[in-house]
């Protein structure tokens, strides 16, 4: 598996996480709790494509998790544009990018041995 789709794997899945924690800040969110869902894993899905292609592009573990962490913040941050929410979505959606960069660039792709 190729950087980009473990990104986005990691990044979706991560996302999906990242959604469920909206659950802890009241009864309130829940009627909205589905697009809450299918925002944050679509969120992580695009942010670990663009975090995907910068790991295979750079070798560097700093400038992978950099771009994580500001991809990330921007895409939660236009998801606050019309949420009164600001931190609670800006924070976790940030921790998310951290962790799909640093993951993505220490992954190693497997080494196929090749007996002649």
């Amino acid at each position: 598996m190729n950087k980009p789709v473990f990104a986005m794997l990691l990044g979706a899945v991560l996302g999906f996480f990242d959604g469920l924690s909206a659950l802890l800040y009241g009864p309130d969110i829940i009627p909205m709790i589905w697009g809450i869902l299918a925002g944050s894993t679509f969120k992580g899905l695009v942010a670990g494509l663009i975090i995907g292609f910068v790991a295979q592009r750079t070798q560097s573990v700093a400038a992978v998790v950099a771009v994580g962490l500001v991809v990330s913040a921007f895409f939660a941050y236009l998801v606050t544009l019309n949420e009164p929410y600001f931190w609670e979505i800006i924070i976790p959606g940030s921790i998310v990018g951290l962790i799909t960069g640093f993951a993505t660039a220490r992954y190693r792709t497997p080494v196929r041995s090749s007996t002649a």
